[in-house]
């Protein structure tokens, strides 16, 4: 498997422990994530991967090691510089997280509102701007109760581009949604990598969408608590050295093809 360089990484994570309390849950994860690609963060129940995305978005502090943006290292910064860090990435939990008050331009404008000094008619434009991104233009003034799931999850990823982060986070960015819907939003996902260049790290345990949509994947065990492989998913369902990791990739062959 090719190597990848260093210098084209926007995250890297070195040797990371994480815990809660004394209950070990990884340990000594490695992994990077290149400049305008999809990693993907996968393994089966229990493996971390929940855990693992705490941590990269600031809820956790590893026991152990280092997480890195470009050379910014988000544990080992002061509070100050740790929130300037994460104002950098971007979250779209797996309910979509809107506030239920406010329609789809007050959900999208509030990031602007309170982490820029832009007017309030730039703080509109832009976010009209993500909005349309998403395939939600002409649903400003929606409010969440009136959406979709598919369509909720749309406008929680507009929200999470508000700030133009240098990554996107998901959170199994599929569950609750049907196969056509989770589909489309794959498809919006390969969209936005290739026509504005973004970066994500997705935790997903869904075969139709990891292969639809990673560049690179890390795989998670339960049993040893570490990372045990990583790759493009293709490459690993034929090729990875643990039988565990090919049995994952490769059940339910029929998944490749919805």
């Amino acid at each position: 498997m090719e190597e990848k360089s260093n210098d084209s990484a926007v995250l890297r994570v070195e040797e990371l422990d994480l815990a809660y309390g004394d209950f070990e849950v990884l340990k000594d994860v490695s992994f990077e994530v290149r400049d305008g690609s999809c990693l993907v963060v996968m393994g089966g129940s229990g493996c971390g991967k929940s855990t693992l995305l705490k941590s990269l978005i600031g809820l956790l502090p590893p026991k152990k090691g280092r997480v890195f943006l470009h050379s910014e290292d988000l544990w080992a910064s002061a509070s100050e510089k740790r929130l300037t860090i994460l104002r950098k990435l971007g979250v779209l939990f797996q309910g979509g997280a809107l506030w239920s008050s406010m329609n789809l331009l007050e959900n999208v404008s509030l990031p602007l509102e309170t982490y820029t000094d832009l007017s309030e008619t730039e703080i509109e434009q832009i976010a009209e701007y993500k909005l349309s991104l998403v395939g939600l233009a002409g649903y400003e003034e929606f409010y969440p109760s009136q959406l979709s799931g598919g369509m909720k999850k749309r406008a929680g990823l507009a929200r999470a581009m508000a700030l133009d982060p240098q990554v996107l986070f998901f959170d199994e960015p599929s569950a609750g949604l049907d196969p056509l819907t989770s589909r489309r939003l794959d498809d919006l996902i390969n969209e936005l990598k290739e026509s504005l260049g973004m970066t994500f790290v997705v935790v997903s345990h869904e075969l139709a969408s990891i292969f639809e949509i990673a560049d690179d994947s890390v795989f998670l065990d339960a049993q040893t608590k570490t990372l045990l492989d990583q790759g493009n998913p293709t490459w690993l369902a034929e090729n990875s050295e643990h039988d565990h990791v090919r049995t994952f990739l490769t059940r339910g062959e029929e998944s490749k093809e919805i």
